[in-house]
């Protein structure tokens, strides 16, 4: 860690308890967003929405978590 950063965190340290969590929140969105490519975020809200509609149309069939888990495992245990 540099010098910056290093008075970077002394300053923050200053701040309240809440401010600190909302600077450092604030920070791991931006570098979470970092790279990301703006065209598969939209390609995966496209995505989404198109999933949602499918199951509030009653398109999409649900699957218990229990059917899902037992298939997993099964899969899971012959590797």
């Amino acid at each position: 860690m540099n010098a910056t950063a290093r008075k970077i965190i002394e300053q923050a340290m200053q701040l309240p308890k809440e401010e600190r969590l909302e600077l450092a929140s604030e920070i791991l969105a931006l570098a979470e967003h970092e790279g990301v490519d703006p065209g598969a975020e939209a390609a995966w809200s496209t995505e989404i929405e198109r999933r949602a509609e499918r199951a509030l149309s009653g398109e999409s069939k649900a699957v218990a978590w229990s059917d899902v888990e037992s298939r997993v495992r099964a899969v899971v245990d012959k590797n």
